[in-house]
């Protein structure tokens, strides 16, 4: 069970991580993420977050395990957000963050990739 707690921030749930991973996979490779329990996000909003990239000026990595001692998720009534902290070539652990929807459905979790920005 996923911890539904709307007046905390809490580290992101063991559940969510191997998509958050995938997804975060995706996007670093210069693919927008898509699956059965990943709708695929508007052609406009991956040329918006290809450009923060672009403009970033970093080479994301596949997403370490580390990225969990420091990404937080927050219940808000009918969905978590999530923010994972994403890593590059030269920094690490970066300033960009992927920015995740997750609702529960009968089929299990859904998530919904919002933005790549630096908050």
């Amino acid at each position: 069970m996923v911890r539904k707690d709307p007046d905390t921030e809490t580290p992101v749930d063991e559940a969510f991580r191997p998509t958050l991973t995938w997804m975060a996979n995706e996007i670093a490779a210069g693919r927008a993420p898509q699956a059965a329990n990943v709708p695929p996000c508007s052609a406009e909003t991956w040329d918006v977050i290809t450009g923060i990239l672009e403009d970033y000026g970093e080479t994301l990595v596949p997403l370490p395990e580390a990225a969990w001692e420091t990404s937080v998720s927050q219940w808000y009534g009918e969905r978590w957000k999530v923010l994972v902290d994403l890593h590059t070539v030269a920094e690490g652990r970066s300033d960009l963050v992927m920015d995740v929807d997750i609702i529960e459905t009968e089929a299990g979790f859904e998530y919904t990739l919002h933005l790549v920005y630096v908050p």
